[in-house]
């Protein structure tokens, strides 16, 4: 089961800051658009409908997820650089899948979406000094101080998560 939940593994922080760590996590930001895409291609709604795993969010749910998660991972980016130790407003992620158009309304709203914003975020993050990446933020839940280049390798890591939890529902269906 932890397989199916984490497919690609947990999140492991980054134990330094290396300068390729940080080049190869804004590609895989950028990257996330296209494979988001391609791993929902063809699928009719029936299996956007479809959880990911037991108890999981559906596939249209995860792309909706997404797309507020990587808003809120925008705005957090602009306030790490912006302002000197910004504390970020932790947002309930179950809750928001539960909202109405997350749960029903069409995918290719927050696909396009998407497009938009990782076009955006990853011409903020390319144009950025190395010591910006230094900069930190405040977590509140997590009670932590987080600087920005573990928070791209976390968006980094998110994205590729939920498009494998995709992928793998399409394999286990066959789809």
């Amino acid at each position: 089961m932890e397989h199916i939940r984490y497919p690609i593994g947990k999140f492991e922080k980054p134990t330094s800051f290396r300068e390729e760590d940080v080049k190869q996590w804004i590609s895989d930001i950028r990257m996330l658009p296209k494979q988001l895409r391609e791993a929902v291609s063809g699928l009719n709604d029936e299996q956007l409908n479809t959880p990911y795993r037991e108890g999981g969010w559906t596939v249209a749910q995860v792309v909706h997820h997404l797309a507020d998660a990587n808003m809120n991972a925008f705005i957090r980016t602009k306030l790490i650089v912006t302002e000197e130790l910004p504390t970020v407003k932790p947002f309930e992620e179950n809750d928001w899948a539960e909202t109405a158009e997350a749960r029903a309304f069409p995918i290719e709203s927050s696909l396009k979406l998407l497009e938009g914003l990782h076009e955006r975020w990853t011409a903020l993050l390319e144009s950025l000094p190395l010591e910006d990446f230094k900069r930190k933020l405040y977590h509140p839940a997590m009670k932590t101080e987080l600087e920005l280049y573990t928070c791209v390798a976390m968006f980094a890591w998110h994205g590729k998560h939920h498009v494998a939890h995709i992928r793998n529902l399409r394999t286990q269906k066959g789809w």
